[in-house]
């Protein structure tokens, strides 16, 4: 049980910190407008994907910004595996 949990708690952060680091280069990016700098549509893309790398990332920030957030991780990282299989088994039941 406390291997399972364990194991979990490590994939999560691992999870986390590749997504952190997709997000690597968003200040720049952000600060063009206030530079008189206009964004190209390749920055637009990758204001997207930036905002679509942290949104996966939000509910992990939201949890450590708590009092006692860093405790409440191993019950987030449970509670996301869980929604992952209950996911996993709908499409599998709509495929068949």
């Amino acid at each position: 049980m406390l291997k399972k949990l364990f194991d979990m708690i490590d994939r999560e952060k691992r999870f986390m910190l590749t997504e952190m680091m997709e997000i690597k280069g968003l200040l720049p990016l952000l600060m063009k407008p206030r530079n008189r700098q206009k964004w190209t549509p390749q920055d637009k893309r990758e204001l997207a994907s930036h905002l679509s790398h942290m949104s996966k990332v939000s509910p992990y920030i939201a949890v450590v910004m708590l009092p006692g957030g860093l405790f409440m991780l191993p019950v987030l990282s449970w509670w996301l595996d869980r929604r992952r299989g209950k996911r996993a088994t709908a499409k599998a039941s709509r495929t068949d």
